[in-house]
C-alpha cells in the first residue's frame, strides 16, 4: 500500500473564496499534494479544529506541517500587539502544536515541517520567535517587494538529515516569510542558515526524522530534484515504518 501523508491546511478564514453557498474553506496549496503524489504517497488534508489528534496520527504514515500565517505570540511569550502579525488562528496553532508534541513523544513516523511549520515545531517544543525580520535586519532578503516569493541561498550542514536527503548542502530556493526563529527549543538543532544568519533549518535530536525548513521546497519540487527529494525521503520513511537503516 502507498503510505498516507497528512498535510495540515490553512484555517477556514485564511483565504476568502467567492462562492454563493459557503463562507469558509479549508485549503492547502496544490504543490504540497502534487509533491507527495510524485513521491508515491497518498496525501490527505488535516484541517484545524480536530480534537482527537491521536486517532489521526494512528491512521497516517507521515506528516507535513505546511506553511501559512503567523503563530499567535501567546504561544511563545511574544508581542501580541505587533502591527505586522497576520492570519492568526488559535485552532490551527492548537492542531499543529499538538501534532508536533505528540510526534516528538511517539517517534514512530516521519515529520516534515515547512516555513510556518518549522516555526511551529520550534514553538511547540518550547522555542520563541522574532515577530518581524525587519525588526532585526536592516535589509529583508526573505521576501520580495510585494511581501512574498524571492529566491535566496541557504547553506545546510552537510551531515544533516536534510542535506543527505537533498543530496546537497547549498540550495537556492523559494522563500516568503517575515518571521524567524529566535530561541531554539530544547531537543532541536540548527542545521541551515541564510547568508544573513537567519535560521533556515532545524532537526530534532531525539526523533528519528522530524525536520524543518524555513523555505518552500514544494514551490520548486517539480523542477528541482533536491527539493522533491525532501518529499521523496518523507514518503520512503513512511513506507518503511521508520526503519532505522533509512533514517540517515
Amino acid at each position: 500500500m502507498k503510505p498516507i501523508i497528512g498535510i495540515t491546511t490553512y484555517d477556514k478564514n485564511d483565504y476568502k473564496i467567492e462562492a454563493p453557498y459557503y463562507s469558509g474553506y479549508y485549503v492547502t496549496p496544490d504543490a504540497y499534494v502534487v509533491a507527495v503524489r510524485r513521491a508515491g504517497g497518498i496525501p490527505i488534508l488535516l484541517p484545524p479544529g480536530e480534537d482527537d489528534i491521536s486517532s489521526i496520527l494512528d491512521r497516517v504514515d507521515g506528516i507535513i506541517i505546511s506553511g501559512g500565517g503567523d503563530i499567535r505570540p501567546d504561544e511563545y511569550g511574544g508581542n501580541r500587539e505587533h502591527p505586522s502579525l497576520n492570519r492568526l488562528s488559535a485552532e490551527r496553532d492548537a492542531l499543529e502544536i499538538n501534532i508536533i508534541q505528540q510526534m516528538a513523544e511517539r517517534k514512530d513516523k516521519p515529520v516534515l515541517c515547512i516555513c510556518r511549520g518549522m516555526q511551529v515545531m520550534n514553538v511547540a517544543l518550547g522555542g520563541t520567535m522574532y515577530e518581524h525580520i525587519p525588526d532585526i535586519r536592516a535589509t529583508d532578503t526573505h521576501r520580495n517587494e510585494n511581501g512574498f516569493w524571492t529566491i535566496h541561498e541557504v547553506n545546510v550542514d552537510a551531515e544533516s538529515k536534510i542535506a543527505k536527503a537533498m543530496g546537497t548542502d547549498t540550495v537556492h530556493t523559494y522563500s516568503g516569510h517575515h518571521q524567524a526563529v529566535k530561541v531554539i527549543a530544547s531537543g532541536l538543532k540548527v542545521i541551515a542558515k541564510s547568508p544573513d544568519d537567519i535560521i533556515e533549518g532545524l532537526e530534532s535530536t531525539t526523533h528519528p526524522w522530524m525536520v524543518g525548513v524555513q523555505w518552500h521546497p514544494e514551490k520548486s519540487a517539480h523542477e528541482d530534484s533536491s527539493q522533491q527529494s525532501l518529499f521523496d525521503k518523507l514518503v520512503t520513511l513512511a513506507k518503511t515504518k521508520m526503519n532505522t537503516s533509512e533514517q540517515a
